[in-house]
Parts: structure tokens; sequence; C-alpha cells
């Protein structure tokens, strides 16, 4: 079935971003909700509707997807206050709003439902990100809508919170102290993310199918900080923390004021491998997924003059 007015929730962040120019490339009428304007600006010279709502109540969010063909569920939140199981963020962002789209989903006939999950969602998780994130995902599988839920290893790709985060700890610090240091990750490429959502969006035979998104290569947390920090050409000695002290240094920057650079949830979350089981799925599309190697130089160094979008097209072959 062809699915071509998409309202698209989370649709002006790092990932959202690149998901619209796909969609737009398809001719894809879409729509992206947000509760500011201003904070949708770089996504206003594309042809779409940018529409300022709060998606987390329930009547705004009905009118925001109605006479639309599917609806993609992109929100994510990284750090909250601690809870059991998990804390009122993690419970807003991935459990209760999941719950508020199916149920809107339903009441205005629209039965097509992308959701973003994570690798290592379960409701029995050992973080609340991975235990709000698998109770999310859960509501989806559940809603009777025709659904399709993709867990996602990190992002990566331009002003990501990822690379780019190592590479100013490499330019800032000579010695970084690193908790979790050997947790491993699958970084996917933001572009590939983009491409998969949007080749089996109008699959008949990926609904109810749970796909899982990662790179080609298998990095542990300080093999990555120092790949950034090759990179950009400085070398910070990285130093191991115990588990101890790694909790003891998430904490002291929980206390610190704005969103912690980590914390003892990220930790948490790190106990569980961030790999894919297996190769990513044929209907995907992807059949070489980018590196980190291939990609990451294009924008660590500053000596590429691309966009957000430029990026995405260049490895799109276009």
């Amino acid at each position: 079935m062809r699915h071509q007015h998409i309202a698209l929730i989370g649709g002006s962040g790092f990932i959202g971003s690149h998901l619209v120019n796909a969609l737009v490339d398809l001719g894809k009428n879409v729509r992206v909700a947000t509760r500011r304007r201003a904070s949708a600006a770089h996504l206003t010279l594309l042809p779409i509707d940018v529409i300022e709502t709060d998606v987390h109540d329930p009547v705004q969010l009905a009118a925001f997807i109605d006479q639309c063909d599917a609806v993609i569920n992109l929100v994510g939140v990284l750090q909250g206050r601690r809870g059991d199981p998990y804390g009122p963020e993690f419970a807003k962002a991935h459990v209760e709003l999941p719950r508020k789209i199916a149920a809107a989903c339903a009441a205005k006939g629209v039965r097509r439902l992308l959701h973003m999950s994570a690798l290592g969602a379960d409701v029995d998780g050992p973080s609340m990100y991975l235990r709000s994130k698998g109770e999310g995902e859960k509501i989806v599988r559940e809603s009777g809508l025709d659904w399709t839920v993709f867990r996602s290893s990190v992002v990566f790709g331009p002003e990501d919170n990822l690379l780019n985060q190592f590479a100013f700890l490499e330019r800032m610090f000579p010695v970084i102290p690193l908790a979790c240091a050997d947790a491993q990750f699958q970084p996917v490429f933001v572009g590939d993310v983009a491409k998969a959502m949007v080749n089996v969006l109008d699959l008949d035979a990926s609904g109810h199918q749970v796909y899982e998104l990662a790179g080609p290569g298998v990095y542990t947390l300080a093999e990555l900080v120092r790949f950034a920090g090759a990179t950009i050409g400085k070398h910070a000695r990285i130093i191991k923390l115990p588990e101890s002290l790694g909790r003891l240094q998430a904490m002291t920057m929980e206390m610190a004021p704005g969103e912690p650079l980590i914390s003892r949830d990220n930790l948490d979350s790190m106990k569980t491998p961030n790999i894919a089981s297996g190769p990513l799925a044929p209907e995907l599309g992807i059949d070489e997924p980018a590196s980190i190697e291939a990609i990451a130089p294009l924008y660590l160094t500053g000596n590429a003059s691309r966009s957000r979008f430029d990026a995405f097209r260049a490895t799109a072959h276009r």
C-alpha cells in the first residue's frame, strides 16, 4: 500500500531531519510536529508543513495526524530523573507518548505506524532507558495497527552527539577518565537509518516486523573515543575507570546544571552490548551500511562544507 501523507513526530531532531529529506525525495507529503517552530527552522526551506503543536496533548495529537496515511514516531530521550521502573521523563517520552500515538491512530483510522525503539529495549532491561523503550515498543506491538519497529544502535552523522562529543573531549582534555570503556557499540549512519525507514514504509511485508539497525563494525567505547581523536589529530590518554569510580563520576555529573555528559542510567544501559544479532534485513535495502571510517572524517575535521542533507545525498549516490 502506498502511504503518501506522512505525520512525523520527533522530526526536527538529528534523525528526523535526515528522514524528512528522504521522504521529500520520494515525493511524500510530510508534516512535522514541533513545540516551537524556531526549533525546526532548519526544515522550513523544504516543501513540508511544520506544525507547532503539543503531541502530548491527545486533542492536538489527533488533529496533527488527521487525514494522514502513516505516522512515524522518532521521539526519544537519553536522560531523566531516576524512578522505578523508570523516571517521569522516560515514562512521558517512551511509554505515555507511544500509547497516545497508538490511540490517536486508531481513532483517526491511520493504520500505518513506524516506531523507533533501540537495541537492547526490554521491559526487564538494566536501565530506565531500555526498560521504558521496551515498554513503549510493547505498546506499539499490541496496538492492533500495521506497525513496524526499528531497533537502532547508536547513530552517527553530521551534528551527532556521539563522535562529535568525543572529538570535543579530545580537543579539550589531555586525559579522559572513561567509564564503561569496554562497552560495545555498532554505530549506524543516520543516512542508512533514514533510507531503511523509507524503504519499508510502503512495503506490506514489513508490517508487524522488528528491524535492527546497525553499521558494519563493532567498537568498544574506548575505541570510538580514540577514533574521534585520531581523526582530528588529537590523542588524549584514556584512563579506564572501574565501575565504582565510573558511577561516582556519573553521579557528580548528574548534580551539575544542564543535561549531564553521562549519567548512571547511561552506564546501566551499557551493560547490554549495543550490537545487532545478525546482518541487516534485506528488505531494508542497505546492501553495504556506511562505516564511521568512510563518513565521520567528512564532518569531524570540518574540511567538508556539507549540510546534514548533503551528507545523506552523498551516501545515497545522488
